[in-house]
């Protein structure tokens, strides 16, 4: 198998032993594994002929990317792990169309740079877009700080190129906002985390780029109020908001402990907002004597109203690009805050808007019931209701870990939400899909999964429970 496939790519990009340690772990450490060999395709031909090797011997095959994931979707241990870091290859940008034109191995920020230089955006941004690449954000459906204004991954991606199990290549890469010929084939893959086909090439959406930004971290007197002030910065600025993203009064100590700097106020409060609105208008966009936009100075105004009307505490107004990147980085750190410490319980749940203060508040009454020694720090994505609630478990029992992420979902349900809202599945919450997917969208799960992948070779053990 090693010497065929050595035969394909080239010795060099066929890696064992010490040269495949870099692919034996996942991001955050948690998840260890020991790959049968890692190969390092060029091209979508290079990836179909693996595929079709492996898929006659019956090896397993876990496609890698950034390898940025939270919830163990990479684990390989025995299985030929495919990356496709070397196809980093950004084929067209047209943005007349509005369209980039990428391979699976091209990083996030690298696909926003170029974008820039042609005064386009691709909006998709998360701490990790520093190293996360286009095969991964698009296997997980990744959401973000943006979804708010611009959707998930789902929402900026036209068409595909997927590599199946059998190393058939399935071309659906449309240019097309409007395509009725069938099933949907490109939202299928999108999401499926590898367990369908590779990823090895996408046609993304772009957007104008906006002129001016207008960022603010605002103190709100609750939750509830957050959600107002939501709804009221929409309407006063023609649906602007772009981000709006919800830090607690523990998660800024735990910022300051690992980073330092400045905290966001002069006091401490409970409820801390980073709001961003930005406009490609010009009209929102020239700069007075001072440097400040006019996008900004109505920020500014709307956010006085809403002190007056007691919706804001406190609020700061970013004015420069330093001070708005410093806003940003606070938030960004979230990753790095939260794998601060283990025993970790990570959640990433989803509920309707006007239930995240509930959520918390409920959580906040039975978490000390499972685990006494435990404390959540969570940060949320406020305007499309997805709570990033970690726990700090306070100790290694699985058993209690299994009592948390329980009771975590207990609560989800209960609410109408969902367990997974854009880390994915993975392994970490098969244990969830078993308890709490709806039985009959399984069975249509498996049924798609053996259809396409009828030897079980495609990212095994991930997403779909035993």
């Amino acid at each position: 198998m090693i010497y065929k496939l050595q035969a394909i790519l080239g010795p060099e990009y066929v890696l064992q032993g010490k040269d495949a340690e870099k692919w034996s772990h996942d991001w955050t450490g948690q998840y260890q594994f020991t790959p049968l060999a890692v190969v390092r395709p060029a091209s979508t031909a290079e990836v179909s002929a693996v595929m079709k090797l492996a898929h006659e011997a019956g090896m397993p095959v876990v496609p890698v990317s950034g390898n940025t994931g939270l919830a163990g979707g990479t684990r390989a241990d025995g299985a030929l792990m495919l990356s496709v870091d070397r196809m980093n290859r950004i084929r067209d940008i047209r943005p007349d169309a509005r369209i980039a034109i990428v391979e699976a191995g091209v990083i996030l920020q690298t696909i926003q740079e170029a974008a820039e230089e042609q005064g386009m955006i691709f909006p998709l941004t998360f701490g990790a877009k520093g190293s996360a690449m286009a095969g991964g954000f698009l296997s997980t459906n990744a959401g973000g700080s943006n979804v708010l204004r611009y959707g998930n991954t789902r929402d900026l991606c036209l068409g595909l190129e997927v590599v199946l199990p059998d190393g058939e290549v399935l071309d659906i890469m449309s240019e097309l906002h409007k395509d009725n010929s069938g099933y949907n084939l490109r939202h299928l893959m999108i999401g499926a985390e590898g367990t369908l086909g590779i990823i090895t090439a996408a046609v993304l959406k772009l957007h104008p780029k906006p002129l001016a930004y207008g960022t603010a971290m605002v103190a709100a007197p609750s939750l509830s109020d957050a959600l107002e002030l939501l709804n009221r910065l929409q309407e006063a600025t023609g649906g602007k908001v772009e981000a709006f993203e919800y830090m607690p009064r523990n998660y800024i100590a735990h910022h300051q402990r690992i980073k330092g700097g400045k905290p966001p106020f002069d006091a401490d409060y409970d409820v801390n907002i980073l709001v961003e609105v930005a406009s490609a208008s010009a009209a929102d966009c020239t700069e007075d004597d001072s440097g400040q936009t006019p996008l900004a100075r109505h920020l500014e105004t709307v956010l006085e109203g809403l002190f007056q009307d007691r919706l804001v505490l406190d609020a700061v107004v970013a004015q420069s690009g330093a001070q708005r990147a410093e806003m940003w980085a606070r938030r960004e750190a979230a990753a790095e805050v939260i794998l601060s410490k283990l025993p970790l319980v990570n959640n990433d749940i989803a509920v309707p808007l006007d239930k995240v203060a509930t959520f918390l508040e409920i959580m906040g009454e039975k978490l000390p019931q499972v685990d006494a020694g435990a404390e959540d720090v969570s940060v949320a994505h406020l305007g499309d209701g997805n709570v990033h609630y970690a726990v700090w478990a306070g100790n290694d029992d699985p058993a209690v870990h299994d009592r948390i992420m329980e009771t975590v979902e207990d609560v989800v349900i209960s609410l109408g939400g969902s367990f997974s809202a854009e880390h994915g599945i993975g392994t970490s919450k098969l244990s969830s899909m078993a308890r709490r997917k709806n039985p009959v969208a399984v069975r249509t799960m498996k049924a798609i999964k053996a259809a396409l992948d009828p030897k079980g070779i495609m990212n095994p053990g991930k997403v779909l429970p035993e």
